[in-house]
């Protein structure tokens, strides 16, 4: 009799930064809002500037989120994740993925999003990104709906290896996406602009995350 299989890991956060310019104030709330909820990983966006100035940025931000057990990503720029001691890059679209990921693997994670169609989702797994991201903003600022993101996670999680990222914009969207299969949820604009501050929006957002996941528990791992 075939063992069965066991169930899938609890999704996890993904957090997403505002674009950085001086990073002295994110350095300061980054320490309590790790200690204070599971983040897997962060997505270091950056306000335009010279290379050396976005590597000091980099530098400045690596060590404070590695040392609380999560990965930095840099949003773009792959050129500078070596220079900057990032562990990775988040690249839109196949392109970038197809240029960028030789030289980020095996030793640093290639992620991407930005993928419109559900082939290119495949593509993308196929050619060995390490996730895939779901629900991003195109360049307009338009998304697809929540219903829709969900349903692409979900396709994605019930046949696919490659882990799946659902991009959330709102506490109910997290726990819709970690329902729906998302591997690891990504947060960013709405923990920010929280009212109550951005430690408390990352809590509620960890709740929120496992409530999804708490009716999804007995589901079999993929694979």
């Amino acid at each position: 009799m075939a063992k069965p299989a066991p169930p899938r890991p609890a999704p996890r956060l993904y957090l997403a930064t505002p674009a950085v310019d001086d990073p002295s104030t994110l350095l300061a709330a980054l320490p309590q809002l790790l200690a204070g909820a599971d983040v897997a990983a962060v997505l270091l966006r950056l306000a335009p500037s010279d290379p050396r100035t976005l590597i000091t940025r980099i530098k400045a931000l690596t060590g404070v989120v590695q040392a609380a057990g999560a990965a930095l990503l840099l949003d773009g720029h792959a050129e500078l994740v070596a220079r900057g001691g990032a562990d990775g890059a988040h690249l839109s679209g196949l392109a970038a993925l197809q240029e960028w990921l030789p030289q980020l693997q095996p030793a640093r994670i290639a992620g991407v999003g930005m993928l419109e169609t559900r082939h290119d989702s495949m593509i993308a797994g196929e050619a060995g990104a390490d996730y895939v991201l779901f629900g991003e903003p195109a360049g307009d600022g338009t998304r697809p709906s929540a219903e829709a993101i969900a349903d692409r996670l979900n396709w994605w999680a019930e046949l696919f290896e490659p882990p799946c990222v659902g991009y959330a914009t709102s506490r109910d969207e997290v726990e819709e996406f970690a329902a729906a299969g998302a591997d690891f949820v990504l947060v960013g604009e709405h923990i920010w602009a929280d009212a109550s501050g951005p430690a408390a929006a990352l809590a509620e957002a960890e709740a929120a995350l496992k409530l999804g996941f708490a009716g999804t528990a007995s589901t079999p791992a993929r694979g």
